[in-house]
């Protein structure tokens, strides 16, 4: 890295870990980069979740708002290894995925406790004579959810991996975290894999050698 770009940089985390005038002529410094990157990235996810007009620039909006704050607060993860405007850069991206996600389920009022267990068939790449084993699979996971989830791992389990519905929506939705719900799908997923290979669905997992 050049000596400029190193003390860009330097400039940058200075600045905005200071208080007062300093901090905030950096930040209205900041702010229309971060607004230009959400804008472009808004635009660039637009088609696939049919977003448009004022509702796209209000996501872009608030994503570099949020984008902001989150920098200020972790100002002490950069490292210099790129340039302070390329990091920074992830946080718009990444409010501007969850955001325009969060949209597009929430005006599309999708129920994510509606279970609709052909969806899981129609994710196995499998030919027309494998139809009825992959309806039997189906109905076996759907069997061992009823049976062997809690309602919350039920939950989790129906809206994320059979509804698809993005982990930080169904987190907002539950006034819960991202950890929490993880942690609930990764139990859930666990206990359905001991019950499918129980029941001969799944095959076993390979032992692991000792040393």
């Amino acid at each position: 890295m050049d000596a400029e770009t190193d003390r860009e940089n330097r400039r940058w985390v200075r600045d905005l870990a200071a208080a007062g005038p300093v901090r905030e002529a950096a930040c209205r410094e900041l702010y229309p980069l971060l607004l230009r990157i959400a804008k472009s990235e808004a635009r660039r996810r637009a088609p696939v979740l049919e977003l448009d007009g004022p509702e796209l620039e209000d996501i872009a909006h608030q994503a570099a708002a949020d984008a902001l704050m989150a920098i200020g607060e972790r100002l002490d993860r950069f490292r210099g290894e790129a340039r302070f405007t390329t990091w920074v850069s992830k946080f718009v991206i990444f409010n501007v995925a969850t955001k325009m996600n969060r949209h597009f389920w929430r005006r599309h009022e999708v129920p994510y406790e509606q279970e609709d267990w052909s969806k899981i068939a129609s994710r196995f790449d499998v030919g027309p004579e494998d139809e009825a084993q992959v309806r039997e699979f189906a109905a076996a996971v759907s069997t061992a959810v009823e049976e062997n989830l809690s309602e919350r791992q039920r939950l989790v389990f129906v809206a994320t991996v059979l509804n698809g519905m993005p982990m930080d929506v169904l987190a907002d939705e539950l006034g819960s975290t991202h950890n929490a719900l993880y942690k609930v799908l990764f139990d859930a997923r666990k206990k359905l894999r001991t019950e499918l290979v129980a029941s001969g669905y799944l095959p076993e997992a390979p032992a692991v050698r000792s040393a």
